[in-house]
């Protein structure tokens, strides 16, 4: 695969500010905002993501996510909401299972995922 932690963290950013503000309306100011990081950084990172196919832009600059680029930042995006949610059912803040869900959403195995989502799912469908 040839997409690096940042880069899945670029794509399922995007994913999360296309809820709020609607696919294809989604600049490189609004990624820039949300991570907190300078536009220049951002647009290197978007570059980046361009260039290896996981996206492009729009006649006014839009971010335009690949199917690929979809797929890799959907994946990212699902894990983060499982892991965050399932830890919370354990007991953990809100705040610091989404943070942590962050660090754990690029290294867990798909098999562990996978048992996670699971067996969170049936919890839920218990209560």
């Amino acid at each position: 695969m040839d997409i690096y932690e940042s880069g899945e963290d670029y794509l399922e950013r995007i994913l999360m500010l296309e809820e709020k503000k609607g696919a294809g309306k989604v600049h490189a100011i609004d990624l820039a905002e949300s991570f907190g990081y300078s536009k220049p950084s951002v647009s290197l990172g978007l570059k980046k993501l361009k260039e290896t196919g996981y996206l492009s832009f729009g006649a006014k600059d839009e971010i335009l996510l690949s199917e690929k680029g979809l797929a890799v930042g959907s994946k990212t995006y699902e894990r983060h909401k499982i892991i965050g949610a399932a830890l919370m059912s354990l007991g953990v803040d809100e705040a610091t299972a989404f943070k942590d869900a962050c660090k754990m959403e690029h290294d867990i195995s798909e098999e562990t995922f996978q048992a996670l989502k699971k067996h969170y799912f049936e919890k839920k469908k218990e209560n």
